[in-house]
């Protein structure tokens, strides 16, 4: 077989895997949201939709008095969801990144496990710890520090606000276990050898360096955070209620899928906004001055 007629059949073999790269995000997530972009603009009345086109999904959302601070507190709580989880997170990654051989690994192995078990059975398992009759009221009452079972963890936004912390733990030490690892060991060791202490290498070199993968983790936990509405729906109560669980409502209970889609895109640009927010703030930080 010649070169000439080898280099002519590279180009076929490779338009699956082209079809593929091209296919799959267009079938999977521009056309779901291009629907989505559309149902929003129809409009559903005594649950008869309409396909005339109308803002008035987008008017209600901003008139209504109810929407608009929910996005806001959901918006909040996602915020501080995301810094609990690196603060939490980032000493974890720390001292994996800090291991030599393949005990980090391993036991960068053993802290993502949890993300192979249901995340049903997880928030149920946490909600059962936190419950009336959980096990850290039990230890409380038994020790004799409270009278009566707490409610401060129970079916409120402070239920959801640990719940996701605690379930979102492994998708922000991830991007800082990687952050850290790539910080070459030869900048550590010139520090070292230039008198620094080992907080000034770290508040110096290794903090700033690891930085972008902090804002990765930030952003990444935002997203899964502002759009999950099972935890709020488990754990979350009557007063736990977040604009996940809104737009849940609409396209189940409600049934107005206009206005739920409505809800979506809005949800969306947030997302994206985050999205761009992070990349530029991690992109500026990694530049090191």
């Amino acid at each position: 077989m010649s070169i000439a007629a080898t280099s002519a059949e590279r180009p076929t073999r490779h338009v699956p895997a082209l079809i593929g790269v091209f296919v799959y995000p267009v079938a999977f997530i521009l056309f779901p949201l291009a629907a989505f972009l559309a149902y929003s603009f129809f409009w559903t009345e005594h649950g008869v939709m309409s396909y005339g086109i109308t803002l008035r999904n987008y008017q209600r959302f901003f008139t209504d008095p109810i929407f608009v601070p929910v996005l806001w507190q959901t918006c909040i709580l996602c915020l501080e969801v995301s810094f609990l989880t690196v603060l939490t997170g980032y000493p974890v990654a720390y001292f994996l990144a800090g291991l030599r051989g393949r005990k980090r690994y391993i036991l960068l192995m053993l802290m993502l496990v949890p993300l192979l078990m249901s995340y049903v059975i997880k928030s149920y398992a946490i909600r059962s710890i936190l419950g009336g009759n959980g096990v850290v009221n039990r230890s409380l009452l038994w020790l004799g520090l409270i009278d009566q079972p707490l409610t401060f963890f129970v079916f409120n936004l402070n239920a959801v606000l640990l719940t996701l912390t605690v379930l979102l733990i492994p998708f922000a030490v991830l991007p800082i276990f990687l952050s850290l690892e790539r910080i070459p060991r030869s900048l550590i060791d010139a520090s070292a050898d230039l008198g620094a202490s080992s907080t000034q290498t770290f508040l110096r070199v290794i903090l700033p360096l690891s930085l972008p993968g902090a804002v990765t983790a930030l952003t990444f936990v935002f997203v899964l955070a502002i759009g999950d509405f099972l935890t709020p729906q488990m754990v979350g109560g009557q007063s736990g209620f977040t604009f996940g669980r809104i737009i849940y409502s609409q396209f189940g209970s409600a049934f107005n899928w206009p206005f739920g889609a409505a809800l979506s895109v809005i949800l969306a640009v947030v997302v994206i906004g985050a999205i761009a927010i992070g990349t530029i703030f991690g992109r500026d930080r990694s530049v090191v001055k």
